[in-house]
């Protein structure tokens, strides 16, 4: 009774955001046959991009079609679904979150509302529960009234092993975990036979990649590895430019690699946190957009994590 009267709320949301204009444009445009990407703004969250700076997938299906992630707000989703249905008269029957970052899951509600099912990680939802009203709070500041209707929804299933695989209608989906990365719950969905990898955040192009407190480069190293071995034709990363392995190397794992070395090197020598930020070579991922604002927090972050091992 409590779920059907949440849901009946959700509902009444959703018509009542309905007519206002939204100024960023939600399109998905084809990867390869029956896969789609948007690519969102390489920038941060704003009120004009609605917090949906982050990539999002699709996949139809002849059995329905399959979301992933959901978008950063409860309006956000509902642009996302006007966007699927410019694409597929298929219902969205899947959603995957790829992690527990605000612009992965906080469009979770709308989806169920609309009678999808939610699927994540097992390791996403501490995540979720702790940080979520802090997204909230910290969306709010951008947002405003477009955060409206949003709540933190957590998932309505959720996997416990480290390879999953799915089967939606005739495609077969493949939920690959490796303790985390950028979330502790981040997760690569891997499409066997359309050879496309969608990354979330284990992988940035163009972008400089975000160390958060949540995250651990250790793991994320390891996840990377995983879409190593796949060896996938195209890359949908959590944000930035549908890529080749290649690209997804320069900009992702050659940086962490260098992070973790230059710190563990650090750490061992006894080099103050300070010392061995300023010491870090910058320059080869200057060309990525953020680094410079982002890399001293990345990098005190990698050397406290590489303190704890």
């Amino acid at each position: 009774m409590r779920r059907t009267r949440l849901i009946r709320s959700l509902l009444l949301f959703s018509s009542a955001f309905s007519f206002l204009a939204h100024a960023v444009e939600v399109r998905f445009e084809p990867v390869v046959p029956g896969v789609y990407a948007f690519i969102g703004e390489k920038v941060g969250r704003t009120y004009t991009n609605e917090g949906l700076n982050a990539n999002i997938g699709l996949v139809v299906t002849p059995a329905g079609a399959l979301l992933i992630d959901s978008g950063a707000s409860f309006q956000g989703a509902q642009q996302i679904h006007d966007a699927v249905r410019k694409v597929t008269s298929q219902p969205v029957k899947w959603v995957i979150n790829t992690g527990g970052q605000d612009h992965r899951w906080l469009g979770n509600g709308y989806f169920i509302a609309q009678g999808a099912e939610v699927i994540a990680h097992a390791n996403a939802r501490a995540d979720m529960q702790s940080r979520g009203n802090d997204h909230l709070q910290a969306l709010r500041n951008e947002l405003k009234e477009k955060l409206d209707g949003t709540f933190p929804t957590l998932p309505t299933r959720y996997l416990t092993g480290s390879d999953e695989r799915l089967q939606m209608g005739s495609v077969s989906v493949e939920v690959k975990h490796r303790g985390g990365a950028h979330t502790p719950g981040d997760v690569i969905v891997w499409l066997p036979q359309q050879n496309v990898v969608f990354s979330g955040d284990v992988v940035y192009t163009d972008r400089l990649l975000g160390v958060l407190p949540v995250s651990h480069t250790g793991r994320w190293l390891d996840s990377f590895a995983v879409i190593e071995s796949l060896k996938p034709q195209r890359i949908v990363p959590g944000h930035g430019a549908v890529s080749d392995l290649g690209r997804a190397q320069r900009d992702t794992q050659d940086y962490l690699r260098a992070l973790r070395a230059h710190m563990k090197k650090a750490v061992e020598d006894g080099t103050d946190i300070s010392a061995a930020i300023k010491a870090f070579d910058l320059q080869p991922y200057l060309r990525l957009l953020n680094a410079a604002e982002l890399h001293p927090g990345n990098a005190s972050r990698t050397y406290l994590e590489l303190e704890r091992e």
